[in-house]
């Protein structure tokens, strides 16, 4: 049980990426939080940046496009550290692309998602794993640079499988939409035909796909790591499930 004396931490939440999977994100941390009642929930503090510009269509267009995101990112990332917030979440894989850099410029700890779902699948035991992201997340090696530094040997998906997983993500997903099931079907095919032991949600309206319909535990979710360690890192229990 809590003292007096415990200092809990505050969450700062930089979300909008889009806005249904921020909304996501806050869910999974009042469910994974081991809470009878309000008082024992996070405190936490969303900044829903709608407009910050795709991610994905900034990192590929290059460094002048690229550095629109980055300054939008460390605009909300600065106004929440402002704010008191001790602790930052950014429910978006994509993003992750700038998060040491921004890290170098704020005074409290940013969670890497991405890192620590590679830590997550290390501790799993889970050698192979497919991984379900933007273009932009799997063109920049984010998922694939942390997993190779453990030892985990990262697959993607076939172009025409990639394809699907980008229309899930945007045509689907951020239009609205629970998400075709013969669309996700297709890319766990192709991860199963190329030898994977697992498959990685890698982007968060995939997380989102996940509230709508039932996927088995082949697959691990990165927004699922995310909000655990958020919770933890705030000094909360986690709810066991």
């Amino acid at each position: 049980m809590r003292t007096e004396n415990h200092r809990e931490g505050v969450l700062g939440v930089l979300g909008g990426m889009g806005p249904q999977a921020t909304n996501t994100f806050y869910q999974r941390l009042i469910d994974r939080t081991q809470a009878e009642k309000d008082q024992e929930h996070l405190q936490v503090l969303i900044w829903s940046d709608a407009k910050i510009p795709d991610r994905t269509a900034g990192i590929l267009a290059g460094a002048e496009e690229a550095e629109k995101v980055y300054q939008a990112l460390l605009a909300g990332a600065k106004l929440l550290e402002g704010a008191g917030c001790t602790v930052l979440a950014i429910p978006c894989n994509t993003s992750h692309y700038f998060a040491d850099r921004l890290q170098g410029q704020l005074k409290i700890p940013l969670i890497h998602m991405i890192r620590e779902t590679a830590a997550a699948l290390k501790r799993q035991g889970r050698t192979r794993p497919g991984i379900l992201a933007t273009d932009g997340t799997i063109r920049s090696g984010l998922y694939q640079k942390e997993f190779a530094a453990l030892g985990i040997t990262a697959v993607t998906p076939s172009p025409a499988a990639q394809k699907l997983v980008m229309s899930l993500i945007y045509d689907d997903v951020k239009s609205g939409r629970d998400g075709d099931p013969q669309k996700f079907a297709a890319i766990h095919r192709d991860l199963e035909e190329q030898g994977c032991d697992c498959g990685v949600l890698a982007c968060t309206e995939l997380s989102v796909y996940r509230t709508y319909h039932s996927l088995p535990d082949y697959y691990l979710d990165a927004m699922d790591v995310l909000a655990e360690e958020c919770i933890t890192a705030c000094g909360y229990k986690l709810r066991m499930v």
